[in-house]
């Protein structure tokens, strides 16, 4: 009796072996997401980037436009007739909305400084604390998770499916491909309790931006 309870500890260990080993590292996952996105030469050549925004709250609609370049950025959104600006121009920014100007705090700032134009570049393995395999209405995912957020990638996509944070978070509906990279189309978000559907539209791959654009 007691080889054979032996022998079946020593199975579950093989098998509880076999599963840790046959999960990814954090750096392959995110490997996985790039390639799966368009590959890393593809995604490290766009160098500028704008995009028209569409976002539904509230049963109202809001046009915008987001451009990028390096890790400078600016949003602009036509709310109810009043224009909400967000930029940062690689070192500062602020956030205006309705004529209330507030800087950006200095723990969004360490991470704009690191950003990218394609914000999967950004992602570093190294700040991943665990790894793990769950599943979701019947699909797989991979979880990443650091400090502050949580994210979701389709196990046979590749692709990223959700993020988490205290702040909020956002769940990827579809994406588009625009000369072979892939780029999110419409995604929700949770913001407060508040949810929030945006469409991305007329995205354009390295076009020219002046940094002038950018000036606080």
């Amino acid at each position: 009796m007691k080889r054979i309870i032996l022998t079946f500890a020593l199975s579950l260990m093989i098998v509880a072996t076999m599963s840790a080993q046959a999960l990814p590292t954090a750096k392959q996952i995110i490997d996985n997401y790039v390639t799966a996105l368009g590959g890393k030469e593809k995604l490290e050549s766009v160098k500028t980037l704008s995009m028209k925004n569409t976002i539904s709250a509230m049963g109202m609609e809001f046009e915008g436009k987001t451009i990028k370049k390096d890790n400078k950025y600016k949003s602009t959104q036509d709310i109810m007739g009043q224009e909400w600006v967000q930029v940062f121009d690689g070192e500062k920014g602020y956030a205006n909305q309705m004529g209330q100007k507030a800087d950006f705090p200095e723990d969004q700032i360490a991470k704009l400084k690191t950003s990218k134009v394609i914000e999967a570049l950004g992602l570093d393995p190294a700040k991943m604390k665990t790894v793990e395999k769950i599943q979701l209405e019947g699909k797989d995912y991979y979880v990443l998770t650091s400090d502050d957020s949580k994210y979701y990638f389709d196990v046979t996509t590749g692709l990223l499916y959700k993020t988490e944070s205290a702040k909020g978070g956002a769940t990827i509906i579809k994406y588009t491909d625009v000369d072979g990279i892939k780029f999110v189309e419409e995604m929700t978000m949770d913001m407060a309790g508040q949810e929030i559907n945006v469409k991305n539209s007329d995205i354009k791959i390295n076009p020219p931006i002046s940094d002038d654009e950018f000036k606080l």
